[in-house]
């Protein structure tokens, strides 16, 4: 049987109204809402919750994906090869994938006193950049580069998107058990992104 509508969520089923009003109340409170908390923000019965879920873990999964999901398309879309310099290009994935990740910080340190939430969560399709995840994004769009002869032909690409992606992490995801805000280097994504395209080697 299909989830019923939703009077107040217009075209959502209701299902689709349970993820979005655990994403939201993931989101604005920082913290991990109840089934309670959650049923009453969407005007529904608590038991509800579990004709349309396994549990309480596998909605906020849900939620937490939207969320990622959300944030991401705020961001707007990632840079397109074959326009800007590589180098301005790459300093701009940097600093979209530190607000990305700066943004969803919360929920994720909301949620780690329930792992299982994130094991499930885990289990989901990468929820940026349409399933692909912002490593294969950055490495389809050198590869794109690399094609017009804009990045060196024997450049590894894969290499070169898991050390931009990857400071991304450095930067923000310490901060997950620290607690403390979160505070981007000065001029950091533009010496990312210089590094990567012109390399340590003594010239």
């Amino acid at each position: 049987m299909a989830p019923r509508k939703v009077a107040a969520a217009g075209d959502q089923t209701l299902r689709e109204h349970l993820i979005t009003t655990a994403e939201r109340l993931l989101a604005r409170r920082g913290a991990t809402p109840t089934v309670r908390e959650i049923a009453q923000e969407a005007g529904v019965a608590t038991g509800v919750l579990y004709n349309h879920f396994a549990d309480k873990e596998d909605l906020l999964a849900l939620a937490l994906h939207a969320h990622v999901r959300s944030v991401e398309a705020t961001l707007g879309d990632p840079p397109r090869p074959g326009i800007d310099p590589v180098e301005t290009t790459l300093t701009r994935f940097v600093e979209r994938g530190l607000a990305l990740h700066e943004a969803i910080l919360p929920a994720f340190t909301a949620l780690l006193a329930q792992p299982e939430v994130l094991v499930r969560f885990r289990a989901l399709t990468n929820p940026t950049a349409g399933g692909r995840g912002l490593r294969q994004e950055l490495a389809d769009f050198l590869a794109a580069e690399q094609e017009q002869g804009r990045v060196a032909a024997d450049a590894d690409l894969e290499a070169a998107a898991t050390m931009i992606i990857g400071a991304c992490h450095e930067v923000v995801l310490p901060h997950l058990y620290g607690g403390t805000e979160v505070v981007v280097p000065k001029g950091f994504a533009a010496m990312v992104s210089w590094t990567v395209l012109h390399g340590i080697a003594h010239r």
